[in-house]
């Protein structure tokens, strides 16, 4: 991935399925159509019709997941990485390394043990699931030959809402089994539940989302005036649109992850990637490209493109002398706030770990914890010796960090994975993080930090924070589940105060013990005041060009 290519193309597949199509074509995906089924609500699976519960050929078990193989149609399951009766007959049967994933109907290849994806094969299931959609008067398929124009809506979030626009919505009359509309499963392209994971959340963010379905980055639009031809803001444009089209079939971000792969040419492979990292990355590029399309720098020097005025805050770091009291002030601007876990450091025995077990009664900490813990004053070691102005020589000193500015988005992001580069050796950390559901952050601020600093004194502060909203509300939690070195990305969605668990192309309604219990890595809390700007009784729904409303799906809505 050295050069960058200026048109879009696929990503290529692992060298087993390419063996594989190159020797036996298309023939094992035409087959597998014979198993495929799916439901009124547009679930697509494989059904072996050989017996009515599917079960591995090798331990007759139907737990875990199970895997038809393209070859021979046996069947055989995954429980662990122990117990893998699909690596095992993959090696022992040269040339059936590819098989099928029975529950989500995804290519699976055994012996990288991760999903891989083909855009021929996509097009088999949906040629099957098209041929089983009702059709209309005409003897057309409903959906799937219209082409679907997003609405473009105007949420009211230009962000400092004094020109909100009227919100074009209706009240939603479904089901309460019916998800909300913009809910939709992104499919796995192989070992990027990372990018998945973090894509649902931001899709969701509500100024975020606002913006994109607002038109203020119109992808056709971009792309008739600019000779550019790869925006990563065009392809989100262009997954906004998909996913807020009312199509329920999980979506593939093939286009967008190729388009990534260019502008972060060092992480373009098929090697899972940190989440946090991604995030960082695609907040990098949709900065890099909104700074070249328009003038984003405001006279104080913040920028104003989408990715910081939403994701955007300021931090503050004092130092102070321990010998005159000298302080030195210097602000820092953040997307995030990275937290280290409550905790007591483990001996360095334990750091040839690699997953590190939490104790019996200390295996549980807080964000509240964390907060303070980032915003407790520290004394900076020997070889950080401050030098202070007023002394004229290195001190010892303290440090104590601060929020100077909140962003209208809080990312929190959870130290889960550490690395010694001097033992060579990395961990991740297993301890559970209460989190609440609401956040007040006025105790962080620099404003309430620099007052309890001297005693709580009243007295004017530069730049004090009243006038902002310290009150958040959590939406989006990216979790991380496993080791170290082979774990799985999945997010838990709030949405109408009801949780959904996005676990790349499933969706499921999960109660919020659920979430609470789940191993947090990446936590996404609104100011409540942007959540509540739009009433969470009223859905977004498509339109034609000619503003007319569509039809609902059969089975969606």
């Amino acid at each position: 991935m050295s050069s960058r290519n200026p048109s879009y193309t696929s990503p290529n597949p692992c060298k087993h399925l390419a063996d594989y199509k190159l020797k036996h074509g298309l023939n094992g995906y035409n087959l597998i159509q014979n198993y495929i089924k799916t439901s009124p609500h547009g679930r697509t699976m494989i059904h072996n019709c050989k017996s009515e519960i599917p079960i591995c050929s090798f331990c007759s078990g139907c737990k875990g997941r199970l895997y038809i193989c393209l070859i021979c149609s046996s069947v055989s399951c995954c429980q662990s990485l122990d117990s893998n009766h699909a690596l095992f007959h993959a090696q022992s049967q040269d040339g059936h390394e590819i098989a099928v994933d029975m529950e989500r109907a995804e290519l699976y290849c055994c012996i990288c043990c991760d999903q891989v994806y083909d855009p021929d094969f996509d097009k088999a299931v949906m040629c099957k699931h098209i041929l089983r959609l009702p059709r209309t008067e005409n003897g057309f398929v409903g959906y799937c030959l219209r082409s679907i124009k997003r609405k473009r809506l105007s949420f009211g979030v230009d962000l400092d809402s004094k020109n909100a626009k009227r919100l074009v919505s209706m009240r939603d009359h479904r089901s309460n089994s019916c998800f909300p509309l913009g809910l939709r499963g992104l499919n796995n392209l192989g070992n990027t539940c990372f990018m998945n994971s973090v894509l649902q959340a931001l899709l969701h963010a509500p100024p975020l989302r606002n913006y994109f379905l607002s038109d203020h980055h119109n992808h056709e639009t971009c792309r008739k005036r600019s000779s550019e031809r790869l925006c990563l803001p065009c392809d989100i444009d262009v997954i906004f649109s998909a996913v807020f089209s009312g199509d329920r079939t999980p979506y593939s971000p093939a286009q967008f992850l190729y388009s990534w792969w260019q502008h972060s040419e060092d992480l373009a492979c098929y090697e899972q990637q940190d989440a946090h990292e991604f995030f960082i990355s695609m907040l990098d590029r949709i900065h890099e490209k909104e700074g070249k399309a328009r003038n984003t720098i405001k006279e104080n020097g913040d920028c104003q493109c989408i990715a910081h005025r939403v994701f955007s805050g300021m931090l503050r770091s004092d130092v102070t002398c321990m010998t005159c009291g000298f302080t030195s002030t210097t602000y820092d601007p953040c997307v995030d706030i990275s937290l280290n876990l409550n905790m007591n450091t483990p001996s360095s025995a334990n750091l040839a770990n690699k997953s590190i077990k939490p104790a019996e009664n200390n295996g549980t900490t807080t964000l509240v914890g964390c907060l303070d813990l980032f915003t407790r004053p520290e004394k900076l070691g020997s070889d950080q010796k401050f030098f202070c102005q007023n002394c004229q020589e290195r001190q010892d000193s303290l440090k104590q960090m601060s929020v100077r500015r909140l962003p209208s988005v809080l990312c929190l992001h959870v130290k889960r994975f550490e690395h010694s580069p001097i033992k060579k050796m990395s961990r991740k950390i297993d301890w559970h993080l209460q989190f609440p559901f609401s956040l007040d952050m006025s105790p962080y601020l620099s404003s309430s930090i620099v007052r309890k600093r001297f005693g709580n004194r009243i007295f004017a502060f530069e730049g004090d924070e009243s006038d902002i909203s310290t009150d958040f509300e959590v939406f989006a939690v990216v979790t991380h589940s496993g080791m170290l070195e082979s774990g799985h990305y999945v997010t838990y969605l709030r949405l109408k105060n009801q949780w959904y668990k996005c676990d790349d192309a499933w969706i499921t309604e999960v109660d919020k013990e659920v979430v609470k219990a789940s191993q947090s890595y990446l936590i996404y809390y609104v100011q409540k005041v942007l959540s509540h700007r739009v009433s969470e009784d009223l859905s977004c729904v498509p339109v034609s060009p000619h503003g007319d409303t569509f039809v609902p799906i059969a089975g969606c809505c």
